[in-house]
């Protein structure tokens, strides 16, 4: 018989996102196969505390372990792969990744550079204007600036106009992202940005069909699942809209020509190629009467029932199940490429 993988499944943390970190990390566990997997269920943030088993574990509770005490299990206790269902900051960053590294313990989706490189949305335009990958146009506002802030209405006015959005540079899900369409509603947004982030993005408002397009496989190897189109409820694709039952209408395959099907589908895998993600990717775009036009790129998308890339894997004939075993196989074939740092 053989042995099972021991997999641990990081999940929760301390970001803004952890209630969506918590519905992926058990989305997962009750879709990990018991026959091929060990499971283990870690929350970062919380210690030692419970969650279900997956399906099929004999309805017992499986203990949820403190991050910080893998390094002083033995050897032969260590997780085979672990399983990253993380959003945010300190999970989808790079920081816990480093730490795997440190540990050598092979993990599923992109390593540091790549995890941080799409986590911070400014730096990101910045790679895809040097690949002369179309992006909105933006500007970048820091916390500490005060006198620019006081006057950031005009100044969005006459380079962007209105309306933009104001995000947070180095936070998902939506939060502290606002539509903004007048001057005198740009303080009170940028104030709601800056409660997770020092720095705002505020970027022009792109008019267009919004699709995600998700990429599978590690460095050349890889291969984009067929787009997804969202229709959001409300005036952009905000958090209600991603996680609630009855939020965005989501067409897969998106109903988008061949031509610019293909176009999307070529940027997704020019971006995961760029950033160098492994494992998985999911670009954001706008498909506008000029072409594609991207956003950002998810180095971890979500495992919810709500979530695109399971969405996307199912249009592709790719169950839950069988998208969960290749993220772990692509994380385990990518450790054994870069040699002594994997284990």
């Amino acid at each position: 018989m053989t042995e099972k993988l021991k997999i641990a499944v990081l999940m929760g943390g301390q970001s803004a996102e952890r209630s969506v970190s918590l519905a992926t990390g058990t989305q997962v566990l009750n879709a990990l196969d018991p026959e091929k997997y060990a499971v283990i269920a870690i929350d970062t943030a919380t210690g030692l505390s419970s969650l279900p088993r997956p399906a099929g574990g004999g309805g017992e509770e499986s203990p949820v372990t403190a991050l910080t005490q893998l390094p002083q299990l033995e050897k032969d206790g260590l997780p085979d792969v672990v399983f990253i269902a993380l959003h945010g900051p300190g999970g989808e960053d790079g920081s816990v990744q480093g730490f795997l590294e440190v540990l050598r313990i092979p993990y599923t989706g992109s390593g540091v550079l790549a995890s941080a490189l799409a986590m911070d949305k400014a730096r990101y335009k910045m790679l895809c204007t040097s690949a002369s990958i179309p992006t909105p146009a933006g500007i970048v506002i820091k916390r500490g600036e005060s006198a620019r802030i006081r006057k950031a209405g005009e100044e969005i006015g006459l380079q962007l106009g209105f309306p933009v959005v104001i995000k947070p540079c180095r936070q998902g899900s939506s939060y502290g992202t606002r539509l903004v369409k007048a001057p005198e509603e740009v303080l009170d947004a940028l104030k709601d940005t800056f409660r997770y982030d020092d720095t705002a993005l505020v970027e022009e408002c792109v008019k267009g069909v919004e699709i995600t397009v998700a990429v599978l496989g590690n460095e050349s190897d890889c291969f984009a699942l067929p787009p997804v189109e969202i229709i959001p409820k409300h005036e952009f694709f905000d958090f209600e809209d991603k996680y609630s039952a009855d939020g965005a209408e989501e067409i897969c395959p998106a109903r988008l020509s061949d031509e610019d099907t293909k176009e999307a589908k070529e940027l997704a895998l020019e971006c995961h190629r760029l950033l160098g993600c492994r494992g998985m990717s999911r670009t954001d775009m706008f498909v506008t009467d000029d072409g594609c036009v991207v956003l950002e790129t998810n180095t971890i998308p979500g495992m919810t029932p709500t979530s695109l890339l399971p969405k996307a894997a199912a249009a592709a004939g790719i169950s839950f199940e069988r998208l969960l075993d290749l993220l772990i196989g692509y994380s385990i074939d990518s450790s054994a490429r870069r040699g002594p740092g994997g284990k």
